[in-house]
């Protein structure tokens, strides 16, 4: 299995444009917060090169972080595609927790088999905030399970993401960060070397919005 670099992700990322930096033009969030980036990882799953290498990285870093696992658990939606191919490269079962419980039927919230105690980590796309993230880590617990971990492909590294994180005790690891994507897009002349410390600015407090000035 390959074994990508963080920078060597980042740069796959924005091959593919599921990362798009645009510091002049910045995107609106769903809350309202006007960002310099876009990240949107579903673009993995349609181009299987950058896929696999991907995925393969995935695998490897969930090996090699989270050795004792003994169930991956994939976030609903976004997670679920990446939880599945990191478990079938690793021989590992898979489930899924929704964001709520069904209203129908058994009324399930995690799906698939899990036993308590079991060793679990949680797999994520995308980590911004963290909390929805958080929230399928407390549901697995109230079942029972021991959660070792999130592995999650990309996170913007927000101070409150990594608070939360660790008031959680829950350890985060991922492929690549919001970091090495715009110095990985500074190098390849998508944005200047002068937009560097405004995006970073971003980073630290997205609610302020003196970046864009």
């Amino acid at each position: 299995m390959e074994n990508l670099s963080a920078r060597s992700v980042a740069g796959a990322l924005l091959d593919i444009g599921a990362v798009f930096v645009r510091p002049d033009q910045p995107f609106t969030w769903v809350s309202g917060i006007h960002s310099p980036i876009y990240t949107d990882n579903r673009l993995v799953l349609t181009a299987p090169e950058v896929r696999k290498g991907i995925e393969d990285t995935l695998a490897a870093m969930i090996a090699r972080e989270f050795a004792d696992a003994e169930v991956l658990m994939g976030t609903a939606t976004a997670g679920i595609p990446h939880a599945a191919l990191a478990a079938e490269r690793l021989g590992l079962p898979m489930g899924y927790v929704r964001g709520e419980a069904k209203d129908h039927g058994r009324g399930n919230r995690i799906e698939g088999k899990l036993q308590a105690g079991q060793r679990v980590v949680v797999v994520e796309d995308l980590i911004s905030t963290g909390g929805s993230v958080l929230a399928t880590v407390a549901a697995l617990r109230d079942a029972g399970a021991q959660v070792l971990g999130v592995a999650a492909l990309f996170t913007y590294g927000m101070q409150a993401a990594k608070d939360t994180f660790h008031a959680a005790s829950v350890p985060l690891h991922t492929l690549t960060t919001f970091d090495d994507a715009i110095e990985e897009a500074a190098a390849r002349g998508q944005i200047s070397e002068e937009d560097l410390p405004r995006l970073r600015a971003f980073r630290d407090n997205p609610h302020d919005e003196s970046w864009m000035k």
